[in-house]
């Protein structure tokens, strides 16, 4: 099963950002941080950028929130990168002729939504200061 590392990438652009916002902010800079290509980090900024998250110059290296970490949650960033939105997906190709093929789509949608909403609710609770500061925490206890 394949899944999406753009919530994840997402949220380490805008902390990197945050946290070297005095620092080189280059796309390939922040690719050798995420581990990835400075055209995916391009297009996860363009994201941000057109969910009103941060805020770029093209030509110029120097991307910045648009606002305060503790006033961007992690729905805010989820909303902003995953295009589908859903966490969870129903095959839509089931046997209409069979009891559980006809009716297993429309039960699992019920199911699926109450957990989408459940997890909204606590990405909505968790924000990218708190990721930062979980961030910064974890450097300095590693270097004392």
């Amino acid at each position: 099963m394949r899944y999406s590392h753009k919530l994840s990438d997402a949220i380490h652009i805008l902390a990197y950002v945050s946290i070297y916002q005095d620092g080189d902010l280059s796309s390939a800079t922040i690719a050798a941080s995420v581990e990835s290509n400075p055209a995916l980090v391009r297009r996860l900024m363009g994201a941000l950028r057109r969910a009103g998250l941060l805020t770029t110059q093209q030509g110029s290296a120097t991307p910045k929130l648009t606002r305060d970490a503790t006033a961007i949650t992690l729905l805010d960033i989820y909303r902003a990168v995953e295009e589908d939105g859903n966490l969870l997906h129903v095959d839509d190709k089931t046997n209409p002729q069979c009891v559980v093929g006809a009716n297993i789509q429309d039960t699992l949608r019920e199911a699926y939504d109450e957990v989408q909403r459940a997890a909204e609710a606590q990405l909505e609770q968790q924000t990218l200061a708190q990721i930062i500061a979980g961030i910064l925490t974890r450097h300095h206890a590693k270097i004392h």
